[in-house]
């Protein structure tokens, strides 16, 4: 099966990376650019506020 064909026939796609990579803003973008939202946030991370000062 060609990989054209096979991507088509796909319904669903993981998305694998480290913490932070921006899975969620990716995951946004795919579901804004195919119709099935109509508007996509803004995903700001936390990291900051997760470490003390001295860090």
């Amino acid at each position: 099966m060609s990989y054209a064909l096979e991507t088509r026939r796909r319904r669903t796609f993981a998305i694998i990376s480290h913490p932070d990579a921006g899975k969620t803003t990716l995951t946004e973008k795919l579901l804004l650019f195919s119709g099935a939202i109509q508007i996509a946030g803004a995903v700001k991370g936390r990291k900051a506020s997760r470490h003390a000062t001295s860090d």
